[in-house]
């Protein structure tokens, strides 16, 4: 088949939920991946996250063909071995609670959003959330979601979210009310713009939940699993969340989520309360296995945390060549370079030169290549972005 007529099939059977690039992408290695034509791609926004550890990672690939030898799925009123194991690997990485496994990053929020309810006791109810924040497309992650058009057709949306400016502890402060039971936010803001918390902010937003018997949620949808430079994105800030949500590079490619709690709170949940048919299936648990033993074996937080910052430092030589950008903001593996116009033909022009990136907020471009990226890589991914730079400013 060639690109239009996957294009003509898109047409005639695939609903037209998403704005796509017409490029159709059949294989992918590491950070390359390879169009239908044969056309080879520098991937610097694998799946949104999803392709963290890179496209077909061998542990990863590994594991699956393995275990689908064994036993693809398990329903969850049996036990499962790996679903154990795994819950186990990630307590003992973050914070030593349980956990709560689903599908998608959405489905861990909105688990997060039903265990906060019931914490509440049916007297306190209200979340409060941040602008600019995104935490899916359940009707409920939407009504979460800081941002109007995210929102836009589907009212009425469920009640019980407030938005207040993110990075602000004193509009968090003050939107507190009776009804407030949890906190909810991004340590790194991703669709916003990646906008990143300040220490003291967290801080000062931790104490407040103690004191007020709030829950505080983080999102590490994005920010977990490596991306930063540390396993989980609050492991830079001193400070530990009631419950912590998962997804992304957590799968290594295939779908999973996962909610964690802590230990003191974990069995809010009770059988009967809330399930997920698919969640924590063998399948996905031994994915998810071996991508935290890559992640291990390989030395990938490291590497995360020395590209980042050579990623970092090569964007900042950018940002003196050219007065479009604005600002180069990050940590690891997450890095947003903010541009004084759109950034959409920026996109565009990387990509008829063979770099795949992604703009947020519209003005934002977002690269966040896989942990496993090297220099050769960001050298040369820096080398098309000044070209397409200079162009953009005529120069």
């Amino acid at each position: 088949m060639k690109t239009k007529e996957v294009i003509d099939l898109y047409g005639k059977y695939v609903m037209p939920t998403y704005k796509q690039t017409p490029v159709v992408l059949v294989k992918g290695k590491g950070i390359k991946v390879w169009d239908i034509e044969g056309r080879e791609y520098l991937d610097f926004f694998p799946g949104w996250a999803v392709s963290g550890l890179g496209h077909c990672h061998p542990r990863v690939v590994n594991a699956i063909k393995a275990q689908c030898k064994k036993m693809i799925h398990i329903p969850n009123n049996y036990y499962n071995n790996l679903q154990a194991r795994l819950a186990g690997v990630i307590s003992e990485s973050s914070f030593g609670g349980k956990v709560f496994f689903c599908n998608s990053g959405a489905e861990a929020n909105e688990a997060a959003i039903k265990f906060a309810r019931i914490y509440g006791q049916g007297k306190r109810f209200e979340i409060i959330t941040m602008e600019k924040s995104f935490h899916g497309r359940t009707l409920a992650t939407v009504a979460a979601t800081g941002q109007d058009k995210i929102k836009k057709g589907f009212s009425p949306l469920p009640p019980g979210f407030r938005h207040v400016r993110f990075n602000d502890f004193q509009a968090v402060k003050d939107a507190i009310g009776p009804q407030t039971v949890a906190i909810m936010l991004e340590p790194i803001q991703g669709e916003g713009g990646i906008n990143i918390a300040s220490a003291d902010y967290l801080s000062k937003v931790r104490k407040l939940c103690d004191q007020k018997d709030i829950l505080l949620i983080f999102d590490e949808i994005q920010t977990g699993m490596g991306r930063t430079g540390a396993m989980f994105g609050y492991q830079h800030y001193g400070i530990i969340p009631d419950l912590m949500t998962l997804a992304k590079t957590l799968g290594g490619g295939v779908p999973i989520g996962a909610m964690v709690a802590a230990r003191k709170i974990a069995d809010t949940l009770k059988p009967g309360s809330h399930a997920s048919t698919f969640g924590g299936s063998p399948l996905v648990c031994s994915a998810s296995l071996a991508a935290f033993k890559a992640i291990e074996k390989e030395g990938l937080l490291d590497n995360a945390r020395n590209m980042g910052k050579y990623m970092f430092d090569q964007l900042g030589e950018l940002k003196k060549r050219h007065s479009m950008i604005k600002e180069v903001r990050g940590i690891g593996l997450m890095v947003g370079v903010e541009l004084n116009q759109e950034g959409a033909t920026v996109v565009e022009k990387c990509l008829k030169r063979k770099l795949l990136i992604n703009c947020a907020q519209g003005n934002v471009l977002r690269l966040m290549p896989p942990i496993t990226v090297t220099k050769k890589n960001i050298d040369k991914a820096i080398r098309i972005l000044n070209k397409v730079l200079t162009i953009e400013t005529g120069g």
